[in-house]
């Protein structure tokens, strides 16, 4: 019986190291922890109720997920995502989404339709509430979702870190309650060439979409667009 002991307490850690992961990642992606701040591991153990080493941990998961850095002899920190690399992901971002868009629409199973039909309802509903933190989180699961649903593991893998080291950028450009609605058409249209079986409006309303919330963050940024972001006519391919 005691030689199970170290086993459970190994997994009870790991778990631990899990909640601890979760948490910090959410206080990130809300803004709490804001980019650029400094993580100091003994407040955040204290904070949580939890030892330094499960702190510890998530920082190593964090800063492999994009949302931290670590810095030899100074710590860690909240990323601090630059303008220019935030529009490179974009660009990434049209690309892939132009793809699975494009899959999707040819292949998605009617569950998976379903699921989708009951997000973009639900992103609506918080549109006329005005809640932009719960829209927020249902805009990455949406698109999180669609990359799911087109079945490869490899390619939700990258799309996830980018996402995250665009979620703050994201944030700012939902922030403003006036670009809600905006958002909430474009998934709409996205959703109904999927559902229409057509895959170049899917294609083509998924790459619309992410250039779009391109523009938005950098009108948001006050910068001059970067070359070839204009969105394609449509039946260009």
């Amino acid at each position: 019986m005691e030689a199970a002991l170290p086993t459970i307490a190994l997994l009870q850690g790991n778990s631990l190291s899990s909640l601890v992961h979760r948490e910090l990642e959410r206080l990130i992606l809300c803004g709490e922890l804001a980019p650029g701040a400094k993580l100091n591991e003994a407040a955040l153990a204290e904070r949580l109720g939890v030892s330094r080493g499960p702190v510890r941990e998530a920082f190593r998961i964090l800063e492999e997920s994009g949302l931290v850095r670590q810095e030899k002899n100074r710590g860690a920190y909240v990323r601090d995502v630059a303008l220019g690399e935030a529009l490179e992901i974009y660009a990434l971002r049209a690309i892939i989404d132009e793809a699975v868009g494009r899959q999707l629409a040819i292949g998605i199973t009617p569950a998976q339709l379903k699921a989708l039909r009951a997000m973009v309802d639900q992103m609506d509903r918080l549109v006329r509430a005005g809640n932009a933190d719960e829209y927020h989180a249902l805009n990455l699961a949406f698109h999180d979702r669609l990359i799911e649903f087109a079945g490869n593991r490899k390619l939700l893998a990258v799309y996830r870190r980018l996402i995250n080291e665009l979620s703050l950028f994201r944030r700012r450009n939902l922030a403003d309650s006036r670009q809600m609605p905006v958002s909430a058409a474009e998934h709409r249209t996205i959703l109904k060439a999927i559902a229409a079986g057509d895959p170049a409006a899917a294609g083509e309303a998924a790459r619309s979409h992410v250039l779009q919330s391109k523009e938005r963050t950098i009108r948001n940024h006050g910068a001059p667009a970067a070359g070839g972001g204009a969105p394609r006519k449509p039946g260009h391919a």
